[in-house]
């Protein structure tokens, strides 16, 4: 089923094998823009964009996978089952659930902890816990100490709600379940890879904290997160 309904590209050799996926289609481009060599658009369905190029001579592609879990399990489903992808790299923001993580610090998530029901929707997967997977995390962890870049491996929180009524709830899900962090995606990428034998891994940057109550900006978050993306992109190949 090629094209898909969420993916333009008419043929498997459009995309690479690894796939960098931030949530912004505007980071996306920044990353292609920036960083790629040879780049081609291979989607704009949506105006999710994605694109391939060349990172130091070898093939890697990006491309936005939206915000939250059932829009990441759109994509990621598609680019694993229908274009052969085999590893998925989220590279994503993140609020800090404790004043150890300091804004622009890198986080690797070893697992997503969630109370979302789509692993259970998906698949009958009834866990509230996903890891990633640990041969991709193995390797982003040398790559990052190749690069001298400061790294955390973390469980993070992976929620279906921005917008939580009662924010002072993510004491509970750090006292109970050692979440760290959170973000919107993880999971549901996790999963995927799982049930369809491949392999995913996600690295975030802290955008804010919930405990210091410190941020950044739309643009920053956009443009200045670059540390995680050399350590995503050196997984070209």
């Amino acid at each position: 089923m090629i094209p898909t309904p969420h993916i333009g590209a008419t043929d498997k050799s459009m995309i690479a094998k690894t796939v960098l996926m931030p949530g912004d289609p505007l980071r996306a481009k920044f990353i292609a823009d920036t960083f790629l060599e040879d780049v081609v658009q291979f989607n704009s369905v949506r105006n999710v964009l994605g694109f391939t190029g060349t990172y130091k001579g070898r093939k890697i592609s990006v491309m936005a996978s939206g915000m939250g879990m059932p829009s990441i399990g759109i994509y990621s489903y598609e680019l694993y089952k229908f274009y052969d992808v085999e590893n998925i790299i989220r590279i994503g923001s993140c609020g800090g659930y404790t004043a150890d993580m300091k804004l622009y610090d890198v986080i690797l998530a070893k697992d997503a902890w969630s109370e979302s029901s789509y692993a259970k929707v998906q698949s009958g997967y009834d866990s509230a816990v996903v890891e990633g997977t640990k041969a991709l995390n193995d390797q982003l962890l040398q790559i990052a100490s190749d690069l001298k870049i400061p790294m955390h491996v973390e469980r993070i929180h992976s929620s279906d709600v921005f917008y939580r009524e009662n924010f002072e709830e993510y004491k509970d899900i750090y006292n109970q379940h050692g979440c760290v962090a959170v973000e919107m995606e993880s999971f549901a990428l996790f999963h995927n890879a799982n049930v369809l034998g491949k392999k995913a891994a996600c690295l975030l940057t802290v955008s804010d904290n919930l405990v210091t109550h410190e941020l950044t900006t739309a643009e920053e978050r956009q443009n200045a997160f670059t540390n995680m993306m050399k350590i995503a992109l050196e997984m070209a190949e």
